[in-house]
């Protein structure tokens, strides 16, 4: 899930959470599960019902997410572009009188067309949908006075890991892709 490809700019685009019903119990979990999996303070992060800003913990990488939405949106828009100018080529191909006609209006149209739907498509990246389940567990967790522990695992096999050790420690824990 690290990555410094085309599309995203975060180093974890998992997100963890495991709740806990009293703080102590959260931090000694914190505590063995960082040092267990080597983890960093922003990797693996406790919130409690009274932090000012849990949203900072919930998603630590706010410049990532500003790069992932840069990236998404430039390369998506790009593939866009491809693909309606790989269409305009198709239809042309197939000899179409409306297309064959006026060649350079059908093709900006598809092209721009493919571009709009591009960056709908970055736009759908960067909301990350898959990550709503665990914002949503968080939240509600904070509301109801508990703790929650929120980890940002950065590959699979961490993710899977993670997952087992939270599970392990806790009935009720969520995940993102």
């Amino acid at each position: 899930m690290k990555t410094d490809g085309p599309v995203f700019g975060e180093k974890s685009l998992s997100k963890l959470a495991a709740v806990f019903d009293s703080r102590e119990q959260a931090d000694d979990v914190a505590a063995r599960l960082r040092q267990q999996f080597s983890l960093d303070a922003a990797q693996l992060q406790v919130i409690s019902p009274e932090d000012p800003h849990p949203g900072r913990k919930i998603e630590p990488e706010s410049r990532g997410i500003r790069q992932t939405a840069i990236k998404a949106h430039i390369t998506f828009a790009i593939l866009g572009i491809v693909a309606g100018l790989v269409i305009f080529a198709i239809l042309r191909g197939m000899h179409i009188t409306a297309v064959t006609s006026s060649p350079l209006a059908v093709a900006g149209v598809l092209g721009f067309f493919g571009a709009v739907f591009g960056l709908f498509a970055g736009g759908l990246i960067t909301l990350r949908p898959d990550q709503d389940h665990v914002v949503m567990k968080v939240r509600e967790a904070l509301d109801n006075g508990r703790f929650v522990i929120v980890a940002s695992p950065i590959d699979h096999d961490q993710r899977g890991r993670l997952f087992e050790a939270l599970r392990s420690e806790s009935s009720d824990v969520a995940g993102s892709l």
